[in-house]
């Protein structure tokens, strides 16, 4: 008999695979992941709400089609959270805000959450997100604090910090996230857990996010493969969101299965430390994401230090992010914008006073950078660099201290310029600091390259299926 305390330790896959065996079933994980939320909830503060009881009806429906034999979708059974920035119907989305209410039918999933469904996948609980996900930590005046698992005392990153912690505790192999500028990134760099904002669009999205095309869905999960499935899952178009891709092509949990034997080998790495000395990186990340090459190159990869052709997009970005601060923020009454987090207030009353000219030069300069960054791939697949140039700060501060007025963009540098070209990145766990606070490697594929992106994540942390 597998205890609980096992279960909460297995992968997507593995829990599919004992499923499938009939080693344990559905319920038993979900009650043992359950069991897990409840007893790090007090000390983390991951979760909004959890959804015990229709996630162990969710369970005993799963149960009883893998005992007839007739499993439905990818995930059947398998415990997975989402950020309480996307709808789920049966309970509200707060948006870690005062401004929202408990109130209302809550009848409608966002496309991601309904594909969940589709493939049976359980869901136990929404979870936490600074207000409308705007900075790259987790507090908020409606949910507080969310704390690092790796120590307490640490921010878990932004804004899927509830997403990340849930993984990297057991709480469930898989979370849905969201990703404006590192939203999935950050936290699971600083979780010590597996994130991926795929390329614009191929997760679709619904309601549309005011922070546009800055604002991407994905998966947080334990290691490549298992995002893999979950992107498998989360991909495709829906009618809702005009902007969608097509379906991929092929399976990206099976083309990362085929193309396990060949690995990285021949792939051309780009590796970026400092992008040319703009950015001061710690020396023991600097030293992890190092490793994290080396052992690329040692694979049979062709690795070059080479850094990509743009100048920091910073302000571009800020244009961009406040006007879409002000214009979520427009749409309260006035007298509930009292009500929101004063940092939220404050770049959404910078957003209000730019000019529809300033918003235009912000896209255009986005796409400049885009337009780099797909010449730069025309030489190299994947660019490493690292997630972030820093471990986890001290928990409540939306910035470490010493930094400059950029606010949280002032500790991202590697994260949002990704968000401005629409690519997908990752990032993979590459050790830990002295003091036992994990380290983040990410890897930048072009747009639609998450096939090559998952087959190099997944060599640096050894897995693949």
């Amino acid at each position: 008999m597998t205890e609980p305390s096992e279960l909460i330790d297995l992968t997507a896959r593995q829990l599919l695979a004992g499923y499938r065996a009939g080693t344990f079933s559905p319920v038993e994980a979900t009650r043992a992941v359950l069991a897990r939320i409840e007893a790090v909830q007090p000390r983390l503060n991951a979760f909004v709400r959890v959804d015990t009881e229709p996630a162990l009806a969710q369970a005993r429906a799963a149960e009883e089609r893998w005992r007839a034999g007739e499993p439905c979708g990818l995930l059947d059974g398998v415990p997975v959270s989402v950020k309480d920035l996307l709808l789920q119907a049966g309970g509200p989305t707060r948006y870690g805000s005062n401004s929202t209410s408990e109130e209302g039918s809550w009848n409608e999933d966002a496309p991601s959450v309904a594909r969940l469904r589709e493939h049976g996948a359980v869901l136990v609980g929404k979870t936490t997100t600074p207000e409308f996900g705007w900075k790259g930590v987790t507090d908020s005046p409606l949910t507080g604090v969310t704390r690092n698992p790796h120590d307490p005392t640490r921010t878990a990153g932004g804004s899927s910090g509830g997403s990340a912690v849930a993984v990297a505790v057991g709480a469930g192999p898989l979370s849905v996230g969201t990703d404006g500028g590192g939203s999935i990134r950050i936290p699971a760099s600083f979780c010590g857990v597996f994130g991926l904002k795929p390329t614009y669009g191929r997760v679709p999205l619904h309601p549309a996010s005011a922070f546009g095309t800055l604002s991407h869905a994905g998966p947080i999960a334990r290691d490549a493969a298992d995002a893999a499935l979950l992107l498998d899952v989360l991909s495709g178009a829906d009618w809702r969101d005009p902007t969608a891709l097509a379906p991929p092509a092929r399976s990206y949990a099976a083309a990362l299965a085929e193309e396990a034997a060949a690995g990285v080998k021949g792939l051309r790495i780009a590796y970026s430390a400092s992008f040319g000395g703009q950015v001061a990186v710690g020396a023991e990340v600097a030293a992890a994401v190092r490793s994290a090459v080396t052992r690329l190159a040692g694979l049979g990869a062709y690795v070059e230090e080479a850094d990509p052709d743009f100048a920091d997009p910073v302000e571009t970005f800020h244009t961009l992010w406040n006007a879409g601060a002000a214009r979520r923020i427009d749409q309260l009454p006035v007298q509930q914008r009292e009500l929101l987090d004063p940092g939220l207030r404050e770049i959404a009353a910078r957003g209000a006073r730019l000019s529809a000219l300033d918003l235009l030069a912000a896209q255009m300069a986005a796409q400049e950078v885009g337009r780099r960054m797909a010449r730069f791939h025309l030489r190299y697949d994947v660019l490493v660099t690292p997630t972030l140039p820093i471990t986890a700060f001290e928990a409540g501060r939306e910035t470490p201290p010493g930094t400059s007025p950029h606010r949280w963009t002032s500790w991202t540098p590697f994260t949002y310029p990704f968000n401005l070209t629409q690519q997908p990145a990752a990032t993979v766990p590459a050790g830990t600091d002295g003091g036992g606070l994990p380290v983040g490697v990410q890897l930048v594929a072009a747009r639609g390259g998450e096939e090559v992106l998952l087959r190099a994540a997944a060599a640096i942390s050894g897995t693949s299926g």
